[in-house]
């Protein structure tokens, strides 16, 4: 009797420590899990429970928090011009995950962060004062790159060359904010927005590469003037026209057959947008030159982060000496963001050197004190200063008498490159509009870098060009950006 007791104590003795073990495994390891869980109603509650912290640009505050009537979320995100800054704020939702800076600085906005927490906080376990994102966006420049696009579908970024602010990224067709924040109505805008064709919800600026075109010559020659393939932009250059790809009975030609791009220079082949020069001049430097200059200028970075995560700009590996001359000219698997190629012209502007692009100047807790500062950007050399120069000028060129010349900025020295697409298979639909460049004023030395991309408008299928679309809303946010 005695020893059935023993074994039957010794069990419970092992299925007390089991229950303890488990116990314990849920609390403290499970625990963090489970309160994290984006099912758990809790969390929401805690988080709109009280007024967010805030998104402010230019001074003034972008966001805010409004009571609710109904339900157990007490206060709900609102937007002051919610559509002119979606790309950049993104949403915070009572029904789903937040985007933008507000999934990025949730913690921060909610007054969960510990950076937020005083002494009396965590011992009286009560949130902390929600912080603030002052970022980095010019109110001027924002709404001239939105209004100038309108109805038409594309994205915008402007970027201060020396350091890296950038100063607007617009996407449209843009959508309000504010109407997915209310849980009880969030639904039915959310399948409103995700099943329009035209995809409002994608952010054109920073998460859509497309075919760059011909803005993406200027890679190229930035390749051939740093390699010594060409030692200025006025040397003539080896270039037949038409060219025929190499391997081949393709024969590449201009969009202007009058154009004088028979061996043309570095200069009159931007002026023009001379495709035969620069794909015989990728095919001569080799696709491996190519994007390493590329890969210096940001393509192939998978980890752009502004802070908000830019989509990969990208340069392809193991092509045919065709498919390589191809990418000469922005085309085959090349693709770029607006950013990406604003980031190009801020290079070139910036006398060969990158500063890093960021989104937020400084984040600070309710009473303003400063948390982080991202003002001072890390910064790398692209190219020489020579180079640099050379290709200024040569941009300058364009608009001055060449592709460009619908980006003149009164009162400033602008200098750009346009582009247009391919899209679809054999140009079958409407092709994309670039515009990239940089301006200077002439009385204050302030500078900007732009990129704009138009996908779609209602222009007709032969009055689709950089210069006729995307350069007029790149010389808005020029002026915008250069006003005294």
């Amino acid at each position: 009797m005695n020893k059935t007791i023993r074994r039957a104590s010794a069990f419970t003795l092992l299925l007390v420590l089991a229950l303890l073990v488990r116990a314990t495994w849920v609390q403290f390891y499970e625990g963090r899990a489970l309160a994290d869980d984006k099912d758990n109603r809790r969390n929401a509650i805690e988080t709109y429970s009280a007024p967010l912290g805030n998104i402010i640009v230019g001074g003034r505050s972008v966001t805010g928090s409004a009571r609710t009537t109904t339900g157990d979320l007490e206060y709900k995100r609102t937007y002051t011009d919610g559509r002119l800054y979606a790309a950049v704020t993104g949403y915070a939702s009572q029904a789903y995950a937040p985007t933008q800076l507000e999934g990025i600085y949730t913690d921060l906005l909610n007054g969960t962060d510990s950076r937020l927490r005083s002494v009396m906080d965590t011992l009286t376990g009560r949130r902390a004062d929600p912080g603030n994102v002052i970022t980095t966006i010019d109110p001027d420049v924002q709404r001239a790159a939105f209004d100038a696009l309108g109805n038409k579908k594309g994205g915008a970024v402007a970027v201060d060359p020396k350091t890296g602010r950038i100063l607007a990224a617009v996407s449209t067709p843009s959508y309000d904010p504010s109407s997915l924040t209310d849980a009880g109505t969030a639904g039915a805008a959310w399948k409103k927005l995700t099943t329009d064709p035209d995809k409002p919800l994608v952010n054109r600026a920073l998460r859509q590469p497309l075919p760059p075109g011909s803005t993406f010559k200027l890679v190229v020659a930035a390749a051939a003037l740093e390699d010594g393939l060409y030692t200025s932009v006025d040397q003539r250059t080896d270039s037949p026209d038409p060219y025929t790809l190499p391997g081949t009975n393709r024969v590449l030609t201009n969009e202007d057959p009058d154009a004088p791009c028979t061996n043309a220079t570095i200069r009159t082949a931007l002026q023009y947008s001379c495709n035969n020069v620069f794909a015989k001049m990728a095919v001569t430097l080799g696709q491996d030159k190519v994007k390493a200059m590329a890969e210096k200028f940001g393509f192939n970075d998978d980890e752009l982060d502004v802070p908000v995560r830019a989509y990969t700009s990208v340069y392809p590996s193991d092509m045919y000496p065709s498919q390589t001359a191809l990418t000469g000219i922005g085309q085959f698997d090349v693709t770029a963001t607006p950013l990406q190629m604003a980031l190009v012209s801020a290079a070139i502007a910036n006398g060969g050197k990158l500063v890093a692009p960021h989104m937020v100047d400084r984040v600070t807790d309710s009473g303003g004190d400063v948390l982080r500062d991202h003002g001072d950007a890390d910064s790398r050399e692209i190219m020489s200063s020579s180079t640099a120069e050379q290709l200024r000028s040569a941009m300058r060129t364009v608009v001055e008498k060449g592709t460009g010349t619908n980006a003149r900025v009164p009162g400033a020295t602008v200098g750009g490159k346009t582009g247009t697409a391919q899209h679809g298979e054999n140009n079958s639909q409407v092709p994309y509009a670039w515009f990239t460049s940089y301006g200077t004023s002439d009385s204050t030395g302030k500078e900007v870098a732009v990129a704009v991309v138009v996908e779609q408008s209602d222009a007709a299928r032969s009055e689709v060009s950089g210069n006729g679309l995307a350069a007029p809303v790149a010389q808005a946010m020029m002026r915008a950006a250069l006003e005294d």
